[in-house]
């Protein structure tokens, strides 16, 4: 039940208001607003209900007090009869809502405070869905135990607060745009716009303007003005994948933003300044252009303030068996197969591979594995052709079935090095990111919470 305060120095409209709404609410009273106040420190309260005039404090000054607090309730002022400038005053503050004394009919108050608990209970919904996706696309959606991954995610800790320009390098498929996103969404400036230009998919002319925008008639197609994406990122962050790719035309102009954060439109000679963060991304060797003359010198260190080069898939192979159980799991649930794990020759055939594609090419392999596959777990003959035979003649030593629940199969056969410190490093992660509760962590990894006791018990994390 919703918690009242109904806030009023005569006590016969305290006291009728309590009667009239206390089989909806849990009501408390208050004379004034020193007496009301302790009571929001006190306790949590989804509703004040306060009238204008009480003494020494007005209901306004009250209201913007409960404002402050850390979890506020939702309040509604009671005005004397035509008070309009009052009410609108107290909108200004804060008030949710007003309602007149003139005018009060419980019925009518019922349905303002329903209406503003509703109001409150969907932005509330709003708040938790934008946390939501903050965390989906923040550093705990990037995969990755081993130590060079672990570097990354110190990096991206430490550089996401500040403002500096960011180059992240790194083969096709290693996820530069992921830790692009992660940057931005840990960063202040996550409330705000990620802008991403893809630059190798736009000829010249057309990236220049796709940036800085055009006027009318700046070129032949232009029939009217376009707003670029450096002006759509204001206060947000712009992401250039492929930076490598562009011309030098643009190259000077970006050399000119970082140096000055103005920049003019195509066919406009107005100077436009807008707070952008700027994080640019390339597969290729972007010293070696610069040696070619290929890529200006000035812009290469302007950009490359802090400089993250993701490692390959073949450099982390510890963080393969740990992947391919989360994408395991991600694409069972979404196609409804009861798949639950990898036989030993299917994961000896994802540890022998050697990932030209990367994290991308695994994320692919496993999907098609789990389409392909007619048993409960993954066979080599599942995953594309160039994985499973790329294992021949190149054993890998696992000895056992891996299962995302983390049961054990049923012969029992002992378990690779590392399988084991992906299994216990899952668990780890889980635990992590649940606080420590068990119960939860379990249900995240998907085994049973009976299944993860025994499992701290193995890998001797029953202290965690």
């Amino acid at each position: 039940m919703h918690r009242l305060l109904i806030v009023d120095d005569e006590k016969p409209t305290r006291e009728g208001l309590r009667a009239a709404l206390e089989d909806d609410f849990d009501v408390y009273v208050a004379e004034d607003a020193e007496s009301a106040l302790r009571l929001l420190e006190e306790e949590t309260f989804h509703v004040l209900l306060t009238d204008y005039r009480l003494p020494k404090e007005d209901g306004i000054r009250l209201i913007r007090r409960a404002k402050s607090l850390s979890r506020p309730p939702v309040c509604l002022l009671m005005t004397a009869y035509g008070s309009e400038d009052v009410a609108a005053e107290a909108i200004r503050q804060g008030a949710d809502d007003y309602i007149s004394k003139g005018k009060l009919q419980i019925e009518l108050l019922q349905n303002r405070i329903s209406r503003l608990l509703k109001s409150n209970a969907l932005e509330d919904e709003n708040q938790k869905l934008k946390k939501q996706l903050n965390h989906k696309y923040g550093l705990e959606n990037i995969l990755g135990e081993s130590k060079p991954m672990q570097q990354i995610f110190e990096i991206v800790r430490q550089v996401a607060p500040t403002r500096a320009t960011v180059l992240i390098q790194g083969e096709n498929g290693t996820g530069k745009e992921m830790i692009a996103r992660a940057i931005h969404n840990l960063s202040p400036r996550a409330p705000n716009p990620l802008v991403t230009v893809h630059c190798a998919a736009l000829t010249a002319t057309l990236l220049e303007s796709e940036l800085f925008g055009h006027e009318k008639g700046a070129f032949t197609g232009a029939h009217e003005r376009r707003i670029g994406r450096f002006e759509e990122a204001h206060g947000g962050t712009l992401f250039l994948d492929e930076i490598g790719e562009i011309d030098p035309v643009t190259q000077v102009k970006l050399l000119r933003f970082l140096g000055e954060r103005t920049f003019e439109r195509v066919g406009s000679n107005k100077t436009i300044k807008v707070d952008v963060r700027l994080i640019a991304a390339t597969n290729r060797d972007l010293a070696e252009m610069v040696r070619q003359g290929t890529f200006r010198e000035d812009l290469f260190f302007r950009m490359r303030v802090v400089e993250i080069t993701l490692p390959t898939l073949r450099q982390r192979l510890e963080d393969v068996p740990i992947m391919a159980m989360a994408f395991l799991k991600e694409f069972a649930q979404e196609n409804h197969r009861p798949i639950q794990g990898f036989s030993s020759e299917a994961m000896n055939a994802l540890m022998t591979h050697n990932w030209p594609g990367n994290v991308r090419e695994l994320r692919f392999a496993i999907e098609r594995a789990v389409i392909m596959s007619h048993s409960q777990e993954i066979q080599p003959q599942d995953l594309p052709r160039e994985i499973h035979q790329s294992s021949t003649g190149h054993p890998y030593p696992i000895h056992a079935t891996l299962h995302p629940d983390g049961s054990d199969p049923e012969h029992h056969s002992p378990v690779s090095h590392t399988v084991q410190e992906a299994e216990r490093q899952l668990i780890i992660r889980a635990l992590q990111e649940t606080g420590g509760n068990r119960t939860l962590a379990a249900s995240k990894i998907g085994m049973s919470r009976r299944t993860l006791h025994r499992k701290l018990h193995k890998y001797n994390l029953e202290n965690f």
